[in-house]
């Protein structure tokens, strides 16, 4: 089942989403087909949503959006930008691959997932590790690497349980895929933070935007 992004089309691609398609940036995105894979089959009776740095073929089985970042914006199978135009709690499973920073706006992408996800549903987050020395292989291509804490909280903030440890995948230097997988983040080149949605958060939420109901229209 080919799952992994595509190569993005001529003209398309900015600094960071050109270095994920080089065969460094690949690498790391090979290294997590099969995490990516067993996510979106996980729940074949819900729908998911996968953001991937580069145009992605879809996956054989389940349904559900494959988007890429676009600017700022996103494009793929719906063209959008934040607020997601996605009904709430309607996602069993989303991926967030290395397609935001815990700055503000991965602050309101994490709103928003928390948001389309239904209770109990999982977010799966992949970023970059600033402590592994392939830092010096995206250096200068628009990147930013954060360590998982900074992640946690963020999620926490929106109203998600992030697991306490986080998973590092990936090679550590050189530029090889493989199913590199280790408890805590350590030097691989990338780490996940896996997150739940609980049905009553445990920590305050931040007040989300309430999104306008056009004239006749039901909310979502």
């Amino acid at each position: 089942m080919g799952t992994m992004p595509l190569r993005p089309r001529p003209g398309q691609p900015d600094a960071a989403q050109a270095w994920f398609a080089s065969g460094e940036g690949a690498a790391l995105l090979d290294s997590q087909r099969k995490v990516v894979e067993g996510a979106l089959a996980e729940r074949p009776a819900q729908a998911w949503l996968w953001i991937a740095p580069l145009p992605s073929a879809r996956p054989g089985a389940g349904r559900g959006l494959a988007l890429y970042p676009r600017g700022a914006r996103f494009d793929g199978d719906a063209t959008c930008g934040l607020p997601l135009p996605l009904p709430s709690e309607s996602f069993g499973t989303v991926v967030l691959q290395h397609v935001a920073t815990p700055d503000a706006r991965g602050a309101e992408l994490s709103d928003e997932v928390a948001r389309i996800l239904v209770p109990g549903g999982h977010v799966l987050l992949f970023a970059l590790n600033p402590l592994s020395p392939y830092r010096w292989r995206w250096r200068g291509h628009g990147l930013r690497a954060a360590e998982p804490l900074s992640w946690r909280r963020l999620l926490r903030e929106a109203g998600l349980e992030p697991a306490a440890v986080s998973e590092g995948i990936g090679p550590r230097w050189d530029a090889a895929a493989g199913p590199y997988r280790q408890r805590g983040a350590g030097f691989r080149a990338t780490y996940l933070v896996r997150a739940d949605k609980r049905s009553l958060p445990l920590t305050p939420m931040r007040m989300r935007r309430l999104l306008p109901v056009t004239h006749g229209a039901a909310p979502a």
